[in-house]
């Protein structure tokens, strides 16, 4: 008995998102980035991230650290719990000690991210020296280990070289060894091979993967190529102008989505037809129509309701509650029965 309630005990949380929301007050109203999300990572796990530019994805991560300007950002949650302590009742200071020490995160094109003016060496020291108690030298061989453990060619002369002088894949791994650098327990990593070409972005998928198993830290994935989502992640979340729309076993989602908006992700997603002999034979790629809605309008309803083929008249009044359909697969949607049995 003792050994089925550990076998089918729940994966233990090291993060939990609990009704985020985000907004930026503006001359043109209230901007609401990110509308009520919640969502967990487990320890050890891959979590993907995943919806169109704009669906406040990159917003959420940046809440959780506490990185938005106040004002004219705003942060609201229910909690943001980190090994169990809840982020928002933290100091700055505080804050300070957990960013880039016990939660990392990879920022989006290293070519911005990193400071033009600091050589490689002394970027990823500053890392460690806001975190470490170490001398010059320390901190030095602790720089070059990392930036070795990143397979960085010839790590010693990076140590001197700026980020111009590097390609992106080195300017990528120059991120991810600062990000790893104090052995954070969670990592966000914010489009990792974005502007990367996809031999690179394969290396890099296979360096983060090694390293979350050889440090055993949880990652949170955000992207929207659902290639990357395919090969990395464990679970993943589906968010569509600032909401959470489903959430998913990656098997699960790609076998029987159950949202009409990952429905439609998955179907514009090019396919090589290994029958097709002639361009008749080839199936035009499926779009989503319509646009996203402002995230300064009402927001009664689904969102996705005026590009949803399966949309009813409730769909535009109600908003959809996020509920269990199946078992670890949760989805907002009115109309699930009918996609999930058009989709089979």
């Amino acid at each position: 008995m003792d050994l089925m309630t550990k076998t089918m005990k729940r994966p233990e949380p090291i993060l939990e998102i609990d009704n985020l929301r985000t907004t930026f007050h503006t001359r043109d109203g209230v901007i609401r980035a990110v509308d009520g999300v919640s969502y967990r990572l487990n320890r050890g796990e891959v979590l993907g991230v995943v919806g169109e530019s704009g669906c406040g994805k990159s917003v959420t991560a940046l809440s959780i650290l506490q990185l938005i300007q106040k004002p004219p950002g705003q942060i609201e949650a229910t909690a943001i719990r980190f090994n169990g302590k809840n982020l928002l009742d933290l100091s700055e200071r505080q804050m300070q000690r957990i960013r880039g020490n016990e939660i990392s995160m990879v920022f989006q094109e290293p070519m911005t991210s990193l400071n033009p003016i600091l050589t490689v060496g002394r970027q990823i020291g500053l890392v460690i020296d806001a975190h470490a108690d170490l001398s010059r030298t320390e901190t030095k061989n602790k720089t070059v280990e990392m930036l070795r453990l990143v397979r960085m060619p010839s790590p010693k002369q990076r140590l001197d070289e700026y980020p111009h002088q590097l390609s992106g894949g080195m300017r990528q791994r120059v991120m991810i060894a600062m990000a790893l650098s104090c052995n954070p327990q969670v990592l966000i990593a914010d489009e990792p091979t974005t502007a990367l070409d996809v031999t690179i972005q394969a290396q890099i998928l296979n360096l983060m993967n090694d390293l979350r198993e050889q440090l055993g830290t949880a990652v949170i994935m955000i992207t929207h190529d659902l290639g990357v989502i395919a090969e990395m992640t464990q679970r993943v979340v589906v968010m569509y102008a600032g909401r959470k729309v489903e959430e998913a076993a990656v098997e699960d989602l790609f076998r029987a989505p159950q949202h009409p908006y990952t429905a439609g992700l998955l179907a514009s997603v090019p396919r090589l037809a290994e029958d097709s002999r002639s361009l008749k034979d080839r199936m035009r790629l499926k779009e989503i129509p319509g646009m996203v809605p402002a995230t300064t309008s009402a927001r009664q309803g689904c969102l996705f309701a005026d590009r949803c083929s399966y949309v009813t008249d409730r769909c535009r009044i109600e908003t959809p509650i996020l509920e269990e359909s199946t078992s670890g697969h949760w989805t907002a949607c009115w109309e699930t029965e009918k996609l999930v049995a058009n989709y089979g």
